[in-house]
């Protein structure tokens, strides 16, 4: 698999105001929890320390943005549509790595081979858990945090099923023609098939993928990672019991795979 660090940078021709004006928007919407579901320009800008003109511009720009809605109340303001949606995505994520583990776990034992759940980051998959059989004289070991490249195995289950295509598209559009190119006909068979593969010359490192849906649709994927010895693309009885794991999870998260993977196919 492709790996790369996983690295955030600041464009230095952000202004201060900008930074400013993120960390008060941060700091609005850090306002409200259970105990405290609505709030009022004034309280706001009696609890930030900020005078009630400039809080009343950063709620109506939050309003315009979907973040933050008028309650019955006309005075009084609550997370808004976009915020619940974002809130409602990341729960998701988070439970996703709560359902897995011991599906995981199965399909480690079953198949003697390291098995991984990732979940797409700011540009690519990031490896949040893995499981690893110790049985073998070969270990591979896949370190959890890890970026994987966009002709990964995982990479190709979210490009071909994320429900941001264009953002997809975007992505895509960074890589070479050629591999841009090659990489459009496999997400194609990818979407037909549910199944993904990655294979790495240089290493011998073999992957072979499948997605976890929830009733937003991909949410995940989870992976099964061999040498060329020990997981062939070509064939295995270890396909089956990674797709029957992802529909399983995938069940739990309240989601419907979109196809039916089909065993002898593997892209």
């Amino acid at each position: 698999m492709r790996e790369r660090p996983v690295t955030r940078e600041i464009d230095g021709a952000v202004s201060s105001g900008d930074i400013q004006a993120v960390s008060r928007v941060g700091q609005i919407l850090g306002l409200f929890s259970g105990e405290n579901p609505t709030t009022t320009v004034a309280e706001a800008a009696e609890r930030l320390g900020l005078n009630r003109s400039t809080t009343h511009r950063y709620f109506t720009s939050l309003v315009t943005a979907g973040l933050l809605e008028r309650t019955r109340e006309p005075s009084r303001f609550e997370p808004g549509g976009l915020l619940l949606q974002l809130g409602a995505a990341a729960l998701g994520r988070r439970r996703v790595l709560d359902v897995a583990p011991p599906f995981l776990r199965r399909v480690c034992q079953s198949t003697h081979l390291t098995t991984v759940i990732s979940l797409w980051g700011s540009s690519g998959p990031v490896v949040s858990r893995s499981e690893e059989d110790t049985t073998r004289s070969v270990l591979v070991t896949v370190r959890v945090g890890t970026q994987l490249g966009l002709r990964s195995a995982q990479a190709k289950l979210f490009l071909a099923f994320l429900p941001d295509q264009l953002g997809a598209d975007r992505l895509l559009a960074t890589l070479p023609e050629n591999e841009r190119e090659e990489l459009t006909a496999q997400l194609a068979e990818v979407r037909r098939t549910g199944v993904a593969s990655d294979h790495l010359v240089d290493s011998g490192i073999t992957a072979v993928a499948t997605g976890v849906f929830d009733e937003y649709g991909i949410c995940a994927t989870i992976a099964v990672v061999g040498t060329v010895r020990t997981l062939p693309v070509d064939g295995g009885a270890f396909r089956h019991d990674l797709v029957t794991a992802a529909a399983e999870i995938s069940q739990r998260m309240g989601g419907v795979v979109p196809v039916v993977a089909e065993e002898s196919a593997v892209v």
